[in-house]
């Protein structure tokens, strides 16, 4: 996380008073220090031994949430097997696989149908 910001300094000069949310492995003092000093709070759970952290009641349905999503990405939309040659590639075939989902759910939604996430109807 710092080499991105390292890497990327207007990450953080952009968007002041960011937040930031890790897993239990993004910890430590010069870590954290080195996040509060770049102005970037960081949310992540309590390891062994630690005292609760602010935000600690956010994590288990933030983690399902995340979950369900990149599940939908990796299976429904089969983005392991994107074909992308160059990172413009993949971000290609990303971005048309989850417009093709937004205009399913759309469709979906619009049409009644019950299951509002699928695209087994169009898979021909």
């Amino acid at each position: 996380m710092l080499g991105i910001l390292r890497a990327d300094p207007a990450l953080v000069a952009d968007r002041p008073g960011q937040t930031m949310i890790g897993d239990k492995n993004y910890f430590g003092a010069g870590f954290e220090t080195e996040l509060a000093d770049a102005g970037v709070r960081l949310l992540r759970p309590a390891r062994k031994g630690e005292a609760e952290r602010v935000g600690s009641g956010l994590f288990k349905p933030l983690r399902q949430t995340i979950e369900s999503i990149n599940q939908t990405l990796k299976a429904q939309l089969d983005l392991e097997r994107h074909s992308g040659r160059t990172a413009a590639g993949v971000t290609v075939r990303v971005l048309q696989r989850l417009l093709a989902l937004t205009a399913a759910i759309w469709h979906n939604d619009k049409t009644g149908a019950p299951v509002r996430r699928s695209l087994t109807a169009y898979d021909h």
